[in-house]
């Protein structure tokens, strides 16, 4: 039988990806869950051969009724549209999981700042999604946990270059010369449907996925050399970013801070010292991709 796969998020980029290349793969039937099943991206995964479902993150019966008979979970919530309210909304997920007798769950989560630094930083966006893995093992959902880096697109969709008064571009956040780890949105489509390809692999552990690591000012320089205009970088202080005053303002700056970013790396090095690094090439457009074991449901 084949399997049955419920990918959340799918008229979104994360979950749009994952959709995509399961449709492309051709293996497994591919449910497409979104609040919104007459909308023109959900119109388009009906198009490709999805079978598009409605159902809420806030609304729990809604979610067990459309996981009935599934195999496979692909979960992505977005703390910016929900907020602190992204866990429950995420642990409703996980609850429905858990109940329907998923066979694996690919969660899209973060590690918590507040562990990695001892306290120094704490950043919302990751803590949620941290809260998220501890409530997986403790409902004892087959998992395997995606960290995914910052995406190439938020330089079109989020960080635009502005046009500064010299005739230049520009951009900014509080990054200074710290390293930033980013890939294409799509990448993560490909590592995704391998990992539900390859489930004994990757069952109980936490898988990193990257492009590619460089400075802001590096990235500034592959865009003047693209676009054949001059695109600078302009670190912006965390406080002054902080005070910006749109919604998620000081999130953004402590997650961008170097500071922030450089307590982040020291986790990624260890990884790189103690666990294997593979290239999933076939549909994941190079994307690294870093695996290492999460605990065990019995650690918590």
């Amino acid at each position: 039988m084949a399997d049955r796969i419920l990918v959340t998020g799918a008229t979104g980029l994360q979950g749009g990806a994952v959709a995509r290349h399961l449709l492309k793969l051709g293996k497994a039937e591919v449910l497409c869950l979104t609040r919104h099943p007459d909308s023109e991206a959900a119109k388009t995964f009906k198009q490709l051969g999805a079978d598009v479902v409605k159902a809420d993150f806030d609304d729990p019966a809604s979610l067990k009724q459309v996981l009935r008979g599934c195999t496979g979970v692909f979960g992505v919530t977005n703390f910016w549209e929900a907020f602190l309210r992204e866990y429950e909304q995420g642990a409703n997920l996980i609850d429905a999981a858990s109940e329907a007798g998923v066979g694996h769950l690919v969660l899209s989560t973060l590690p918590s700042t507040s562990k990695i630094s001892n306290g120094a930083i704490s950043v919302p966006v990751f803590e949620t999604k941290a809260r998220m893995e501890a409530h997986t093992r403790l409902r004892g959902v087959p998992f395997t946990f995606v960290h995914v880096a910052f995406y190439f697109e938020n330089f079109i969709n989020y960080f635009p270059p502005q046009k500064q008064p010299d005739g230049n571009y520009g951009f900014g956040f509080p990054l200074a010369e710290a390293p930033l780890a980013a890939l294409a949105v799509d990448d993560t489509g490909g590592v995704v449907t391998a990992i539900f390809e390859n489930r004994a692999e990757f069952l109980g552990t936490t898988v990193e996925v990257v492009g590619d690591q460089m400075s802001a000012q590096q990235f500034a320089q592959i865009m003047s050399r693209v676009l054949r205009r001059k695109v600078t970088y302009n670190h912006i202080p965390r406080d002054t970013y902080a005070a910006l005053g749109f919604p998620g303002a000081r999130d953004l700056a402590d997650i961008r801070d170097g500071e922030a970013i450089r307590a982040l790396r020291a986790l990624c090095q260890s990884f790189l010292a103690a666990a294997p690094v593979r290239r999933i090439l076939d549909g994941a457009a190079k994307s690294k991709v870093l695996r290492h074991p999460g605990p065990s449901s019995t650690a918590m």
